[in-house]
């Protein structure tokens, strides 16, 4: 299939390579034209501006938006369906809030151009291993698109099925999912985003307390000189607190143990906080989630061994930058 993509950041850039991988032709645009050569040398279609990008576009057409979440997206959204027709294809694969995709899913319907909100999870990983995706928007979109999610998604992979699936049916086995009407692949990846610092969060406090164990404050008899890196390799080898996350702890700390790059100044993207807001909006007990919230908040005012984890993980799964020690 042809499909088009605005935005070569980190995932937009690998969710091409591995499109092409897969055999789909793809046209890319960038502002920044440097990042559009680089794929352009590898085999995508290089457009230098929006008119080009739909030009090249075989109708019905289909752009896949990767740009940053809130107003960049909205006004590429706003852009593409100004030089757009009937029955195209806009998909927006950011972190955009669940509640813009039902309002910009709307007003695409009165121009009759379709509307799919991609959560997308995977990371700067993502083009060797897949991206995890929650789509919303109309079922024969989705339908028609079915090509483009299974290239992205990591299929079944050597991951054992969940006993009493073998009858089950759907895509979640493959890594993707149509959760529902336009909105719910992003509600859902924003609930995953939440659950993301909940986890990160309980690490992060286990490894300091372990870091921690040798403390002045602690009697003689109770204190330990812990191999941090050790005993997070160690437990994700048979430990039911194994997990991708860890293994990206263990990585972090086997390279440095102490973590000394890092201040622990730790952002949020946005996720959290809405995730937190639709608890609120439902009547829903969020405590271990709206405290990694508010963990984070803290970190901008004192930092921990704890924090400088949480800013090793960020790097480690999504290539986020943090602050640096002494920046």
């Amino acid at each position: 299939m042809q499909l088009g993509m605005v935005g070569l950041g980190r995932m937009g850039a690998n969710m091409v390579r591995r499109l092409m991988r897969g055999g789909h032709e793809c046209v890319v645009y960038d502002r920044d034209p440097e990042s559009v050569g680089k794929l352009a040398a590898e085999g995508a279609v290089g457009t230098a501006n929006l008119d080009e990008f739909v030009k090249r576009l075989t109708k019905p057409r289909v752009a896949w938006v990767m740009v940053p979440a809130g107003d960049p997206t909205e006004q590429t959204v706003l852009a593409l369906a100004r030089r757009m027709e009937p029955d195209d294809v806009i998909l927006d694969g950011g972190n955009s809030y669940f509640k813009d995709d039902v309002r910009r899913a709307r007003m695409l319907k009165d121009r009759n151009i379709h509307y799919l909100d991609v959560g997308t999870s995977g990371g700067i990983w993502g083009l060797e291993h897949g991206y995890c995706l929650m789509i919303g928007g109309e079922s024969e979109i989705v339908e028609r698109l079915t090509l483009i999610f299974k290239t992205l998604a990591p299929g079944r992979g050597e991951i054992p099925r969940t006993p009493g699936r073998e009858q089950a049916r759907g895509t979640a086995e493959e890594g993707y999912l149509h959760c529902g009407a336009a909105g719910a692949g992003h509600f859902v990846k924003m609930v995953h985003n939440g659950i993301e610092y909940g986890l990160m969060q309980a690490y992060a406090e286990g490894f300091d307390i372990l870091q921690n164990a040798g403390s002045q404050e602690l009697s003689q008899e109770h204190r330990y000189d812990l191999n941090v890196a050790d005993i997070a390799e160690v437990w994700r080898r048979g430990s039911v607190v194994g997990s991708w996350l860890l293994d990206l702890t263990a990585m972090a700390l086997l390279e440095n143990p102490t973590l000394s790059e890092y201040t622990g100044f730790v952002q949020d993207s946005g996720e959290g906080r809405w995730t937190i807001m639709a608890a609120v909006e439902e009547a829903v007990p969020a405590e271990v989630l709206s405290a990694s919230l508010y963990a984070r908040f803290r970190s901008r005012q004192t930092h921990t061994f704890a924090e400088k984890l949480l800013s090793a993980m960020r790097q480690k799964f999504g290539g986020h930058v943090e602050r640096p020690a002494g920046g």
